[in-house]
């Protein structure tokens, strides 16, 4: 956690404080007839992996607001142990983005291969459901800085979609 030394005036908060791992294991009632994982348990792993980065950098409740795309790469069978990593790449004035990264490993071989990628958006919010402030993100290496920029990309993106969708509503 962060110390004393980290913050500054602001409030703001490095990166690694909110860094998140889990791990689950496939089990039959995880998977379809083949002995796939679903993709619906995985997004749902996705969402709470996300979810832990975003409460440990605003340190209160916080909603999923979107899921950007998400590709399934490889397979994942029951009885592999999927891992799960995040962490908030930027923070707005209310809302949080957060990168999550999966990979499959079979415990068996020692194997470990990418699954996939996802940049989810939350919203900080009090116990009544109101918006409240998120403090900023300080990006400490080279790969953190590249995130928090491309976070601000696919911002613009996400803003540009959503206009667009409102005009065709019209």
């Amino acid at each position: 956690m962060t110390d004393d030394k980290t913050k500054d005036a602001s409030g703001a908060r490095p990166v690694r404080d909110s860094i998140s791992e889990m791990t689950e294991i496939v089990l039959p009632n995880d998977a379809n007839p083949l002995n796939a994982l679903l993709g619906g348990r995985l997004m749902h792993w996705i969402d709470l992996a996300g979810a832990m980065a975003a409460h440990r950098h605003s340190r209160t409740y916080v909603v999923t607001a979107s899921i950007d795309h998400m590709d399934f790469l490889v397979p994942v069978r029951v009885g592999d142990f999927v891992i799960l990593r995040s962490s908030v790449n930027r923070a707005y004035n209310t809302s949080m983005e957060v990168g999550v990264k999966v990979w499959v490993e079979n415990y068996r071989s020692l194997e470990s291969h990418h699954v996939s990628s996802a940049y989810l958006t939350f919203v900080a919010i009090d116990a009544a459901g109101n918006h409240i402030h998120v403090p900023p993100v300080i990006p400490e290496t080279e790969d953190e800085k590249r995130r928090y920029q491309d976070a601000a990309r696919r911002r613009e993106i996400r803003r540009t979609e959503t206009a667009r969708r409102n005009e065709v509503r019209t």
